[in-house]
C-alpha cells in the first residue's frame, strides 16, 4: 500500500515534451508494439529490434542521433569480410620471424641491464604486418606516403622487420638501446637518433595521439593552400588501451571530427593491460573508448574475436553470449586468458544456455577463444578492419582491437601483470617459442650464451615476398627522408624598418615582430611559406591586422558574416586560410607547430612556422612536447610574448613568467634569445632563417620572448661587432658617460630590463658619480652553451676563451645582470665572468600591481638596480659604504 505522507514520483520527461504530437494515437501505438515484443519475446529482442530500426533510420539518411555504444562483437561481420589479398602462409612466416628476432633483441640487451620491452610487440605484431603488406605506404610512389606514428614499446618489432628487410644488419641488432658507438638503435623511435629511420618520436605517453591528429590536419592545410598534393596521405597512430588515460590521447578528438579527417586512423591495441595492471579492472575498456570516440564524432570499427568465436555467435539466438561478454569486467576477461579450461567452465559459461555451448568445445578450443583467437591476433580479422577504415569517408576511425598482451612468449608472459618488467626469456622459453612459431633453427643454434638473431636468407620465399609488397606499396616505412632544398633568404630590405627603429613613437617588441612577421609573409618568394599559430590570443599579441590579408584556415569556409564585417580588421576565415588559429590549447599549437616544423622532411617541403603564445604557458605547459620536437628535428620560430615577471600588469601569479628561460635552456635544440629591441629582433630572425633554412640546415628551433610594454625603439647601433654580438648573446649598447674619473660598473641586462639598466645609469651618473656601462644581453643561454663548449675544448688541449669572457674582458669594475627573469637566468653565466659577479632577478611568485609596483617588490627597478651596483662598489671598495646607505634612504628602500 502506497505512504500518502510521501510526494507522488514525477513523471518521467523528455525533451520532446515541449513538441507538438500530431499523431498522439500513432504514437501510443508504437509503443504499444515495443511493450509487446517485450512481453512475449523478452528485452533482449526489443533492444535488437529496436537497433535494427535505429540502424535503418540511419542508413535511410534520417538525422537520428548515433548510439554511443554497441555490442562487444567485431564491426564487420564474417560473412562481410573482404577477400584476403595476400599469402597468409608467407606472412605468418614473416610474422614469426619478427617476434623471434623482437624477443632476442630485448632479450640480449637485458643481459647487460639495458631494458626493453617485449610483450607489447608480442601482442601486436599482427597489427603492424597486416599494415605493413597491406596498407602503409612508402615515399617513393606518389605524394609523401603515409604517417605512421609507431607504439613505443613495439619498438623491437619495428626493427625486427627493418632487420628481414636489409636495412639492418645484426651488428645493429646486437646494439639495441647501445648508441654511444655510432652503430646502435635507439630504445624507441627517436629521430634525432636515427634519422633515416624514424619520423615521428611517441614514446612520451599521449603526445604521439596529438601529434597524429594534427599531422592529418596539416596534411590537409598543406593541400588547400595548393603547397603540396597530400591527398593519397594517411595518418597511422598505433596506440595502447593504457595509454587513452592521457588527457594529450584525446584532447583533440573532437577537432578531427570536426574537420572530417578521414586520412587518419588510430589503432588501438586493447590488451586491457597498462604498465602495472589491467586498464579498467571492474569495468571494459573498449566499452568505454566507443562511446568516447564515437560521442566525439569518429568512425568506430571494432575487430575483438577471432574466427573460433564466430560461430558461437551464430549459435547465440537468444543473446546469452553477448549479454555475457558485456558483463564481464577487463581484469576478469584478463584472467580468462591466463587460466585453463576448466577455470574458464566454470567461471564464464555459466548457465545452461551457455554450459551448453562449452560442451561443445574441447579444453584445447576453449582455452584458444581467450587467448590465441581475439580479433588482433588473426589477419583477415585485422585486414577486414583495416579495409573498413580506410574506406569510410566524412571523419576519422578509430579501430578497437582486442589482443592479449605477452601473445606467443608462453604462459608465464601472457597476460600478466608484470610482463612489461619482464624482459627476457630463459633458453628453455625461447626452445618453447620456436616450436610455437614452427621456425627451423636447430637445438645446437640455442646452446650458446646469446640467443642468435636469424634470418632466413635473401632468397627465402618470406624475404621476397615482404620485400615485394613493400615495393607494391611504395617503399619502405617508416622512413625519415629530407629532400627539400634551402629556401631563398628574406632581402635585406624586410628588416630594414626594425634596423631604423621607431623614432619618437613607442612600441612594443611584441608588435615589432608580429610587424616583421607581416611582412616576411609579403615575401614573393617565401611568404605564403609562413605558417603563423597563436592559441586563440591573436589580438593580444597585436595579430588581428592578419585576419583580412593571411585570413584564418578553416577547412569549411567562412559560412556565416563576422559581427565585425563592417571592420577594416574584421574576423576572416577562408578554406586556404594561412593563419592558423588553435582554439584554447596550447598542447594542441605545438603539436600543430611540429607538424608544420617538421614538414622539409615528411613532404619534403619546408615550412616556416612561427607560433606565438602567452610566455608563461610555453615551456612551463607544453615543455614535453616541446623536447619531443627537438626529438622530431622540428625547425621554427617559437614566440613566448607577454614575457617577464613584471610586465603583465595585474595579471598576478599564474600570468608571470619569470622561469621560461630557464626551461627552455635545458632542451638542447633551442636556441633561446631575450631580445630588448626592435633591431635585435630583425638581426636574430634573419640569422635563424639562415641557420633553420639555408644552404646547410640546422636541426633547431628559435625560442623568442618578447614584451607587452611600449618603449622607443632605438635604432640599430653602428659597428661591425653589434651584431656578431647579437648573435653571439652579449654587446655593449650605451657606454657610461663622461666624465671619465669616478668608480665603474658594468650593468648586464636583458629584454624589458634594459630600459631599468638604462635608467639606472643615468642615476648613478647624475646622483652618485658612478659610471656604468650598459650591456644588451640577447642570450644568457647561448653564451652559457658557448661557455660549455670551450671548457670541453680546454679539456681536450685545445685553447678556447668563451665569448662572454672575451666581450667583458678588461671592462673596468664589478659585473651586475638584471633582468625581469629568476635569478638563475643571469647566473648561468656567472662562473666565465672574470670580474666580481653578482645578480638581480625576480624570483618567487608573479603578483598583481602596477609595474613600477611590482618591480620595486622585486627590487629590479632602476633605483634599486642603482642601490645594488652602489652595493656592490662598496664591497669592492670604490665608494664608502655610507653611500649605500644614503642611496636606500633616498629612494625608501631602508627597513
Amino acid at each position: 500500500m502506497s505512504d500518502p505522507s510521501r510526494p507522488p514520483e514525477p513523471a518521467a520527461v523528455s525533451e520532446l515534451d515541449q513538441l507538438p504530437d500530431r499523431d498522439a494515437e500513432e504514437t501510443a501505438e508504437w509503443r504499444a508494439s515495443l511493450d509487446a515484443v517485450v512481453r512475449n519475446a523478452g528485452p533482449d529482442r526489443a533492444v535488437y529490434l529496436l537497433r535494427r530500426v535505429h540502424e535503418h533510420a540511419a542508413r535511410s539518411g534520417l538525422a537520428v542521433p548515433g548510439l554511443l555504444t554497441t555490442d562487444p562483437v567485431n564491426t564487420v561481420p564474417a560473412w562481410a569480410q573482404p577477400d584476403f589479398p595476400g599469402d597468409l602462409a608467407l606472412e605468418s612466416r614473416v610474422t614469426a620471424w619478427n617476434r623471434w628476432n623482437a624477443a632476442a633483441m630485448v632479450s640480449r640487451g637485458a643481459r647487460l641491464g639495458l631494458g626493453g620491452h617485449l610483450s607489447t610487440y608480442a601482442s601486436a605484431a599482427w597489427l603492424y604486418e597486416t599494415g605493413f603488406n597491406h596498407f602503409f605506404r612508402g615515399k617513393d610512389g606518389d605524394g609523401s606516403g603515409d604517417q605512421l606514428f609507431v607504439q613505443g614499446h613495439a619498438t623491437p618489432g619495428i626493427y625486427a622487420r627493418a632487420f628481414l628487410e636489409g636495412r639492418l644488419d645484426e651488428q645493429h641488432l646486437s646494439n639495441f638501446r647501445r648508441e654511444t658507438g655510432g652503430h646502435g638503435l635507439p630504445s624507441y623511435p627517436h629521430p634525432r637518433r636515427l634519422p633515416w629511420l624514424w619520423e615521428f618520436p611517441t614514446v612520451s605517453m599521449g603526445l604521439g595521439p596529438l601529434a597524429a591528429i594534427h599531422q592529418a590536419r596539416f596534411n590537409r592545410y598543406l593541400h588547400a593552400r595548393g603547397i603540396k598534393d597530400t591527398s593519397g596521405s594517411r595518418v597511422w597512430a598505433f596506440l595502447g588501451d593504457g595509454e587513452m588515460d592521457e588527457p594529450e590521447s584525446t584532447a583533440a578528438l573532437a577537432l578531427a571530427a570536426r574537420e572530417g579527417l578521414d586520412n587518419l586512423t588510430f589503432v588501438v591495441n586493447c590488451n586491457l593491460q597498462k604498465l602495472d595492471g589491467p586498464v579498467r579492472p571492474d569495468a571494459q575498456i573498449v566499452r568505454e573508448l566507443e562511446s568516447r570516440f564515437r560521442g566525439a564524432g569518429w568512425n568506430v570499427v571494432k575487430s575483438l574475436w577471432g574466427e573460433a568465436w564466430d560461430a558461437l555467435f551464430r549459435q547465440d539466438t537468444d543473446g546469452s553470449l553477448v549479454r555475457r561478454l558485456g558483463e564481464v569486467p577487463d581484469a576478469q576477461l584478463q584472467t580468462y586468458a591466463a587460466r585453463d579450461a576448466a577455470y574458464v567452465r566454470e567461471h564464464f559459461f555459466t548457465g545452461d544456455t551457455l554450459s551448453a555451448v562449452a560442451a561443445g568445445l574441447d579444453d584445447v578450443a576453449l582455452t584458444e577463444l581467450f587467448g590465441a583467437s581475439r580479433g588482433g591476433h588473426e589477419p583477415l580479422k585485422v585486414y577486414a578492419a583495416y579495409r573498413s577504415a580506410v574506406e569510410h569517408r566524412g571523419a576519422p576511425t578509430v579501430v578497437l582491437v582486442q589482443t592479449v598482451k605477452g601473445h606467443t612468449l608462453g604462459p608465464e608472459f601472457a597476460s600478466r601483470n608484470a610482463n612489461h618488467q619482464m624482459k627476457k626469456l630463459s633458453r628453455h622459453q625461447f626452445r618453447d617459442l620456436r616450436d610455437r612459431l614452427e621456425l627451423p633453427i636447430p637445438d645446437s643454434a640455442l646452446d650458446g650464451d646469446e640467443v642468435p638473431f636469424w634470418h632466413p636468407g635473401e632468397d627465402a620465399p618470406e624475404v621476397r615476398y615482404l620485400r615485394e609488397r613493400r615495393a607494391a606499396l611504395g617503399g619502405p616505412v617508416p622512413e625519415r627522408r629530407v629532400v627539400a632544398g634551402p629556401l631563398p633568404q628574406p632581402p635585406p630590405a624586410a628588416f630594414a624598418a626594425l634596423h631604423k627603429g621607431s623614432g619618437t613613437q613607442e612600441v612594443a617588441t611584441t608588435t615589432a615582430l608580429v610587424r616583421l612577421v607581416k611582412d616576411l609573409m609579403r615575401d614573393k618568394a617565401t611568404g605564403r611559406r609562413w605558417v603563423p599559430i597563436v592559441p586563440d590570443e591573436a589580438r593580444t599579441f597585436g595579430m588581428e591586422s592578419l585576419f583580412p590579408t593571411a585570413r584564418i584556415y578553416a577547412p569549411g569556409g567562412q559560412t556565416y558574416e563576422p559581427v565585425d564585417a563592417g571592420q577594416l580588421l574584421s574576423y576572416r576565415e577562408a578554406a586556404d586560410g594561412q593563419l592558423i588559429d588553435e582554439g584554447i590549447t596550447e598542447a594542441g599549437s605545438v603539436a600543430e607547430f611540429t607538424a608544420a616544423a617538421t614538414s622539409y622532411a615528411t613532404h619534403g617541403e619546408p615550412m616556416i612556422p612561427v607560433y606565438v603564445f602567452y610566455a608563461m604557458f610555453g615551456f612551463q605547459r607544453t615543455g614535453d612536447q616541446f623536447w619531443a620536437l627537438a626529438d622530431q628535428l622540428g625547425r621554427g620560430f617559437v614566440v613566448g610574448a607577454t614575457a617577464g615577471r613584471t610586465t603583465m600588469t595585474g595579471e598576478g601569479l599564474q600570468h608571470a613568467d619569470g622561469h621560461s628561460h630557464l626551461l627552455a635552456s635545458t632542451n638542447p635544440a633551442a636556441i633561446s634569445y631575450d631580445p630588448a629591441f626592435a633591431h635585435e629582433i630583425a638581426v636574430i630572425v634573419r640569422e635563424g632563417m639562415r641557420r633553420m633554412y639555408g644552404e646547410r640546415p640546422e636541426d633547431v628551433f628559435y625560442y623568442l620572448t618578447v614584451y607587452n610594454e611600449p618603449k622607443r625603439q632605438p635604432p640599430m647601433p653602428p659597428g661591425p661587432s653589434v651584431e656578431e654580438g647579437i648573435l653571439r648573446g652579449i654587446y655593449r649598447f650605451r657606454a657610461a658617460p663622461s666624465p671619465d674619473a669616478g668608480p665603474r660598473i658594468q650593468l648586464l641586462s636583458s629584454g624589458t630590463a634594459v630600459h631599468w639598466a638604462l635608467e639606472a645609469q643615468e642615476l648613478l651618473a647624475a646622483e652618485w658619480g658612478v659610471r656604468a656601462d650598459v650591456w644588451s644581453v640577447t642570450s644568457w643561454t647561448e653564451l652559457r652553451r658557448d661557455a660549455l663548449r670551450a671548457d670541453v675544448a680546454r679539456l681536450r688541449g685545445e685553447e678556447r676563451v668563451p665569448y662572454v669572457t672575451r666581450a667583458l674582458a678588461g671592462a673596468p669594475g664589478p659585473v651586475l645582470a638584471v633582468s625581469d627573469w629568476m635569478r638563475q637566468v643571469p647566473d648561468q653565466i656567472g662562473q666565465w665572468v672574470e670580474q666580481d659577479y653578482a645578480s638581480l632577478g625576480t624570483d618567487g611568485f608573479g603578483l598583481s600591481d602596477t609595474r613600477e609596483a611590482v618591480r620595486r617588490h622585486f627590487g629590479v627597478d632602476p633605483a634599486s638596480i642603482a642601490v645594488a651596483a652602489l652595493d656592490q662598489l662598496a664591497r669592492a671598495g670604490a665608494v664608502p659604504p655610507e653611500t649605500v646607505a644614503r642611496a636606500r634612504a633616498r629612494y625608501g628602500q631602508e627597513g
